[in-house]
Order: structure tokens, then C-alpha cells, then sequence
């Protein structure tokens, strides 16, 4: 979108509606939130006389885009939000409505998941095909999930990957909880983006392994007497004593939270971090993969 100004005035010159601001229709909650957030924005544009064309030119966005938001069927930026309670006076309290909306935008699934990571205070992760999420840059998270069949919509691809990004705000965390990380060697030697975005993950593992509470450990492809044979394993434990665990090949690869359930996984996983490098002894493997590339 391109705004010129005159004085007091601005001027809609060119409207580009941005994909990954869709509503998704099978996320009820989502729709919920941003169907009354645009009830209160139309409800207070009316208050204030003020018709949609005039509104949109005033905050600098479309009359079409003021309806879709005001119906429920767009996602409004911060920016709109910041703009329309300036506009309409609101003293914040429409730029308040940011924080109502700033989740909606990432699918539901990804959403309940970092909610769960937001509340865990250990987390647990063997991965033996790819790097788990929370490890890979935004570059290398569009790659491999553009790799997806049926591919996602440049719209959907947007999501998961600022979803994706979204969730890495637990390394931030103060106190932060203990992360472990065990990855498959193949994971760090598939090239995955291309020569480029691949050397940026791997530089981007050696800097995260540098943080005080994260462990990340490498199981080189020689090393096989472990149970990681059947794909990953994760757990998500909690302040409380309860935690959540899964694996692909067992309880038919669905969340389980039972503690009979929980210690097989645990079990595994204790063997499989015991058999893999040491923290220090997996960065300097990846410092070599990262000098052979």
C-alpha cells in the first residue's frame, strides 16, 4: 500500500491486500476474536460519523479492507489498529485490541502448541528426520515447509512460517526452562534451502547451543544401538509435576499424558541422549559440517 499526504490528508494511491491476514473458517475461536474486534471498530467508526471510504482514507487503507476487517473476514495489522484509534480517539483502547489479535493470525494447532511450550519448564526433543522448529531460522522453517504436498498457499505458507518463528520467543524466556535437543546427524547435513540458508542454520545451532539453558546434542549416523529408530520422540514437562509427551511410532503417534505412557518416553529418550555426542563434542561436529559446506 503506497499513502500520500497533504497536510492533514492522506490519500490511498494503491491498496495491496498482504496474504497470511485471512481468517481461517475452521478456527472458531480465531474467527471469534477478530469478528468482535471489527463489531467494536465499526461500532466506534459509526459513533463518530464517520462513513467506511471516509475512515479507511483517514487511517490510510481501502474502503473495501475497513469492511472485510469490520466483517470479521481480515485480520487487522498492529499498524490499522494504531492508526484507527488515533483517528477515532479511542485512547488506546483499540490499539489495546493488538494483543486480542496478534495470536489469531497463526493456525490453531501451532497456536495450542505454544501455549504448551509457553507453560513448560523442560522440554525434550529427539528428532531424526528434520531440526525441530524451535531450532531453525526463517529461512530454513519456509524451505521445508515448502517442501509440503499438497503445497500450502502462499497464504498458508506465511502462517506456519511466522507461526513457526513466533514459538522461538521461548528462548527469551526469564527464567528460562531447560531445553534439549537431540538431532540426528542427516538432519544437520541436509541441505536444506540451498548452500546458503543451510551454512545460516547451522551457524544459527552453534549460537543457540550457547545458551545457558539449552542443550543440543548430535547422534552421528554410525551410532544405531539406541530407540530412536522409529522416529521423534518430544516432551513438554510442567511446573506442576504433569507433562506431555509423543512419539511417532508409539501410542499411534498421539499426545499422551499418562505417567505409565510418559516414562517409556522418557526412558528412550534418557537412552538415546546418554548414547548421543556431549553438548560440547556436538559443537565442534557441527562446526565441522558447517567447514565442509
Amino acid at each position: 500500500m503506497t499513502v500520500e499526504t497533504s497536510g492533514a490528508e492522506a490519500v490511498v494511491v494503491e491498496e495491496v491486500d498482504e496474504p497470511g491476514w485471512e481468517v481461517d473458517p475452521d478456527d472458531e475461536s480465531g474467527a471469534a476474536v477478530v469478528a468482535t474486534v471489527g463489531r467494536q471498530l465499526r461500532m466506534r467508526r459509526e459513533a463518530a460519523g464517520m462513513r467506511a471510504g471516509e475512515f479507511g482514507t483517514a487511517i490510510g487503507y481501502g474502503e473495501d479492507l475497513v469492511y472485510k476487517v469490520e466483517g470479521g473476514k481480515r485480520i487487522p495489522r498492529p499498524e490499522f489498529l494504531d492508526k484507527a484509534d488515533e483517528v477515532l480517539r479511542a485512547g488506546g483502547l483499540i490499539a489495546a485490541m493488538k494483543e486480542d489479535v496478534a495470536e489469531v493470525r497463526y493456525p490453531k494447532k501451532v497456536r495450542d502448541l505454544a501455549k504448551l511450550e509457553a507453560r513448560a519448564v523442560e522440554l525434550l526433543s529427539y528428532g531424526s528426520y528434520n531440526l525441530h522448529g524451535l531450532l531453525q531460522t526463517e529461512s530454513y522453517a519456509r524451505a521445508l515447509l515448502g517442501t509440503r504436498r499438497p503445497a500450502y498457499s502462499v497464504d498458508e505458507l506465511d502462517r506456519m512460517v511466522a507461526a513457526r518463528v513466533a514459538r522461538q520467543s521461548i528462548f527469551e524466556r526469564s527464567p528460562g526452562p531447560e531445553l534439549s535437543f537431540v538431532q540426528e546427524e542427516v538432519t544437520l547435513r541436509r541441505p536444506v534451502g540451498g548452500k546458503m540458508v543451510w551454512r545460516a542454520q547451522l551457524e544459527r545451532l552453534l549460537e543457540l547451543g550457547e545458551l545457558r539453558h539449552v542443550e543440543i546434542q548430535v547422534m552421528p549416523t554410525g551410532y544405531w544401538q539406541h530407540p530412536g529408530s522409529g522416529g521423534r520422540i518430544q516432551m513438554l514437562k510442567f511446573s506442576d509435576g504433569t507433562a506431555v509427551g509423543r512419539a511417532d511410532e508409539e501410542f499411534g503417534g498421539r499426545p499422551v499424558s499418562e505417567p505409565r505412557q510418559l516414562r517409556i518416553l522418557e526412558l528412550r529418550y534418557g537412552i538415546i541422549r546418554a548414547e548421543a555426542l556431549n553438548a560440547r563434542e556436538s559443537s565442534a561436529f557441527i562446526e565441522r559440517v558447517l567447514g565442509e559446506t
